[in-house]
């Protein structure tokens, strides 16, 4: 039977940790999923047209992004660009098309539009 060695302990144990924080990670952040229907009542989402109509009335939420040259050489260094967008999920972040579709749709299946 081989025997490991001190390193490769070490190294055995690190990926076992690394492990066990990817999962105990990513039952976190299941956990942290807002059940949408919590904030938007089946009266509310009945009232939307479609998908554009929900992203739309999101809530919308600015983003500092980097400073592109041409700005900085017309407006100088102190020069701050923003993006707005929608926040979907209502998690304060800013949301992408694809996670406003997946939202509606949640919401659609369970209201069972």
């Amino acid at each position: 039977m081989m025997r490991l060695n001190q390193v490769d302990n070490m190294i055995v144990k690190i990926l076992v940790g690394m492990f066990v924080f990817s999962l105990l990670s990513s039952f976190a952040s299941a956990e942290d999923t807002t059940d949408m229907s919590e904030i938007i009542s089946k009266d509310k989402f009945l009232t939307y047209k479609d998908v554009a109509d929900f992203i739309d009335d999101s809530p919308k939420v600015t983003i500092p992004v980097k400073s592109e040259p041409e700005d900085i050489e017309k407006y100088g260094e102190g020069v701050v660009r923003a993006l707005t967008g929608f926040d979907c999920d209502r998690d304060g972040k800013m949301d992408d098309n694809k996670t406003c579709n997946a939202v509606y749709y949640k919401l659609w299946m369970k209201y069972k539009r």
